[in-house]
């Protein structure tokens, strides 16, 4: 069967979310990236809620470390002091390593 590669972007989510979940003392944070912008989530997965939900002003590594310093303040806010970072189908490269670089520097242990 070939596989294009929506599909193969589909297998390497799955393969990523296959091992990790999110708790209520430490949840999954997703980070999702679409044409136009970025979005992140604290979720909680033994209830299946949505715990943050934020959106970024761009798709670059800029708006990246801005978005994960407000999701850094955000989850501090809730008391969050750790979280399981699910990037998933993208590599831990460029805006994905900004986001998470981000968070680190806002006290979220990743």
């Amino acid at each position: 069967m070939v596989k294009n590669s929506v599909q193969h972007r589909i297998e390497r989510a799955k393969r990523v979310r296959m091992k990790i979940s999110g708790t209520k003392i430490r949840p999954r944070l997703v980070l999702r990236r679409s044409g136009y912008t970025l979005y992140a989530q604290a979720v909680d997965d033994d209830t299946g809620q949505v715990i943050m939900g934020l959106t970024g002003k761009g798709k670059n590594t800029e708006a990246a470390k801005e978005l994960g310093a407000r999701s850094a303040k955000a989850l501090a806010g809730r008391k969050f002091k750790s979280v399981v970072f699910d990037r998933g189908s993208n590599k831990y490269h460029g805006v994905v390593k900004a986001f998470a670089d981000a968070l680190r520097e806002g006290g979220i242990k990743v």
